[in-house]
């Protein structure tokens, strides 16, 4: 039977990570499929997983009234798609659309908490690699926010 493990450890997210770490994540994964125009989450739902991203390409946005949808920012192939199951009380804070057909590594996240609680060394090392992804995901959303609103006073 073959693994996914081969291919978290080939994700850039994961590159470097710990090969024990990974034995304990990779029973965490599963392969997706997102067809283009579908949401893979909605703002406000339960946030349980997390995305590798290994083909397509992925809207991040947020709705803004008399505006509509406004991509935040756009992910492709290597990224990682969401952080929110990280961090009580594990909710969207964000909608995610599949701009094109999608595939993926679905990692689940109350699987990786479980694992996280059992091994600290191994949460320590995803809420540092997260940290990073949330100051990026961050800084693109006040980035937007300036071009949305920084002309407008």
């Amino acid at each position: 039977m073959e693994t996914l493990e081969p291919i978290l450890a080939a994700h850039p997210f994961f590159r470097d990570l710990d090969p024990r770490h990974l034995q304990l994540i990779v029973s965490c994964a599963a392969n997706v499929r997102f067809e283009a125009g579908q949401f893979i989450f909605r703002e406000g739902e339960d946030a349980n997983h997390f995305y590798l991203l290994r083909h397509g390409t992925v809207s991040v946005e947020v709705f803004v009234p008399q505006r509509g949808a406004l991509t935040i920012q756009t992910l492709r192939e290597g990224d990682v798609l969401g952080w929110s199951w990280l961090l009580p009380p594990y909710r969207w804070h964000f909608d995610a659309r599949a701009v094109s057909l999608t595939r993926a590594l679905a990692l689940d996240g109350k699987c990786l908490r479980a694992k996280c609680e059992d091994d600290h060394d191994l949460g320590y090392e995803l809420f540092k690699r997260f940290a990073r992804l949330m100051t990026e995901r961050l800084q693109a959303t006040r980035l937007q926010l300036l071009d949305v609103y920084g002309g407008h006073q």
